[in-house]
């Protein structure tokens, strides 16, 4: 069969009614299943936004506060569920699910919907479904992709699910069950919440796919916490996938098979022993050392998005969080965090490791982030930069505000005595501005100490992001001035090629083997040397097995991905030596060509 690409479906030929049909979504989380399909359709809540007069102002908030407290029950009767499921899907969900309850709290989301009856004399229903969508766009932002994850988009999905649940509440609409699947059966929907997914039962539902739904949300999230094969994102899925259909999902691959023929049958059992053996080998690497064949030692470690995803890193078997992004603390409320607020958060997070060390990015907002926190302190403009990209963001906001800089410093520093911390600067482009952060830094503990508050000592070594090519540039100058380095190449990839992976029309170019990239690694990995400071790879060159031996044959010895990705690439480290690594690492340093490149790792991984 020729290849599909993603959003395709096969020809027409494959598509009759009772031929095999494949179509290409993205790969949620690893695994293969075969079984019927069970459909759990949720029928739409009837929502009419109808205007109110005023006298019934004070019956729409009573029908309000009834829908918030019957979700708080609904969220209370779920998380009390937790207890059947395996212990790290518990601590996954469950943080997850205090946040719900914390938006039916007295935040902005239940201030606004208020406001709005009152205000504009519309139905409970309709100033849910505004000002949630009104929350929801404001945080998610017009701008660029975000380069370095989804947080936003996350947080903005938070808001609509709240208030979903509590239009379906008000409606009094039925919710999704799964009550009636039959055993080993494959859940297909056109969407899949993360309050639904939490009611999957792995024991009962084979695997998951869904024609909506990216790799990165909370639905995802807890799909591989669980540990259930699911496929997001399939177009056209729904529409064939009629109810006891015979479906194959590879959540690998992303490839989904409608009514598979005898032979696909075959090959699709072969995979689903061969990825049992598979994950039995990757289940013995979490307490297997990272070390090449040849006993060359590696530090492998794991990004931290939000502190809901900390399971998946203890399962993981990373020895730290080498990439803790700190934005989610500004999203989705009205004010800028307090450093108390913030010390707690970092502080729980450290904890939580329990000696493993901790590296805190400190604040990296950009224009297309949209913190309406930022917007009304003052601290940023309410109108984005015309290339949110080039503009304010990282470094240059914290300069430019030291008081939010500072906050943030006293927090990290008053959470550090609970176990081992690093601090670590994004978007530096020369050496005076890592220089200036460092003194803010310095004075912040100086201040600290004299008012007689304990902090570390030494204090937490400051390192720099490379990000950008002035930083890879000047690696020399700035390894005389930090601590660590920490190598982000999603950014590294945008800036030095001029391209956006958001943008379809040239997404193409955005190739992390183009030759000027893989030379700046190395003037970087380099300068680190000759400095004898660390220096670690966080962007997604870390997460992909193939590239781990460039990387070691360049010089680099530290990998921070996200957690799923830490069994595969402690297999590949653990399947090189050093000299090969380093073989293959000047053949390709003499390449020009990004296809040839990858031929020669494609073979070395052989």
């Amino acid at each position: 069969m020729s290849r599909i690409e993603p959003g395709e479906t096969a020809p027409p030929e494959h598509s009759e009614q009772l031929g095999e049909q494949r179509l290409i979504g993205l790969p949620a989380c690893a695994g293969v299943a075969i079984g019927p399909i069970f459909r759990a359709v949720e029928p739409q809540a009837q929502v009419t936004r109808s205007r109110i007069h005023a006298a019934d102002i004070a019956g729409e908030i009573a029908r309000f506060e009834a829908a918030i407290l019957q979700s708080r029950r609904q969220l209370l009767k779920l998380r009390g569920r937790l207890s059947v499921l395996p212990e790290e899907s518990q601590g996954e969900i469950a943080p997850l699910l205090d946040a719900y309850l914390q938006m039916l709290g007295p935040s902005r989301l239940i201030r606004g919907v208020r406001q709005r009856v009152t205000d504009r004399l519309v139905s409970a229903e309709s100033a849910v479904m505004e000002e949630a969508n009104a929350i929801a766009t404001a945080i998610s932002g017009v701008g660029p992709a975000n380069p370095d994850g989804p947080g936003p988009q996350r947080q903005a999905d938070e808001v609509r699910e709240i208030g979903r649940r509590l239009v379906r509440n008000l409606t009094r609409a039925p919710f999704r069950s799964y009550s009636a699947a039959p055993q080993g059966t494959i859940l297909v929907a056109e969407a899949l919440r993360p309050s639904d997914a939490a009611l999957v039962d792995p024991a009962r539902i084979a695997g998951v796919a869904t024609e909506e739904g990216g790799t990165d949300g909370h639905t995802a999230i807890i799909l591989r916490a669980l540990g259930i094969p699911a496929v997001l994102g399939v177009p056209g899925l729904v529409q064939g996938a009629a109810s006891d259909t015979v479906i194959m999902i590879d959540g690998s691959s992303g490839v989904v098979t409608l009514r598979p023929t005898p032979a696909s049958l075959t090959s699709g059992r072969r995979a689903v022993a061969a990825f049992a053996r598979e994950r039995q080998q990757l289940g013995r690497m979490r307490r297997l050392p990272a070390v090449t064949l040849d006993g060359e030692k590696t530090d492998l470690q794991a990004n931290l998005e939000l502190p809901v995803e900390l399971a998946l890193v203890a399962q993981s078997g990373a020895s730290g969080i080498g990439l803790l992004r700190t934005e989610f603390l500004f999203m989705n409320r009205d004010t800028v965090p307090t450093a108390d607020e913030q010390e707690a958060t970092y502080r729980n997070v450290i904890e939580t490791m329990a000696g493993d060390p901790v590296t805190i990015r400190v604040l990296d907002w950009g224009g297309e982030k949209e913190i309406e926190a930022l917007v009304a302190a003052g601290l940023v403009p309410e109108i984005p930069d015309t290339n949110p990209a080039l503009g304010l963001r990282g470094v240059r906001l914290l300069l430019g505000r030291p008081e939010l800089f500072e906050t943030q410093l006293a927090a990290i520093l008053r959470a550090a005595n609970a176990g081992p911390v690093r601090v670590m600067v994004p978007m530096i482009t020369n050496v005076a501005e890592f220089r200036a952060a460092r003194d803010i830094y310095y004075r912040v503990a100086s201040e600290m100490r004299a008012r007689g508050e304990r902090l570390p000592d030494p204090l937490p070594p400051l390192g720099s992001m490379i990000e950008t090519p002035g930083a890879a540039l000047v690696a020399d100058a700035l390894a005389a001035e930090a601590d660590f380095f920490a190598i982000g190449t999603n950014d590294l990839c945008m800036y030095t090629l001029a391209v956006d992976r958001g943008e379809l029309d040239v997404s193409h170019l955005y190739d992390p083997l183009h030759p000027a990239i893989l030379r700046l690694i190395q003037m970087t990995a380099d300068a680190a040397q000759r400095n004898h400071i660390p220096v670690s790879v966080c962007g997604e060159m870390a997460a992909n097995p193939m590239f781990t031996p460039l990387l070691l044959g360049l010089g680099i010895r530290s990998f921070s991905t996200n957690a799923s990705a830490v069994p595969r690439v402690k297999q590949a480290v653990r399947s090189t030596t050093v000299d090969d690594c380093q073989r293959l690492t000047w053949q390709v340093m003499k390449q020009s060509d990004p296809a040839r490149t990858r031929a020669l790792l494609e073979q070395f991984g052989r």
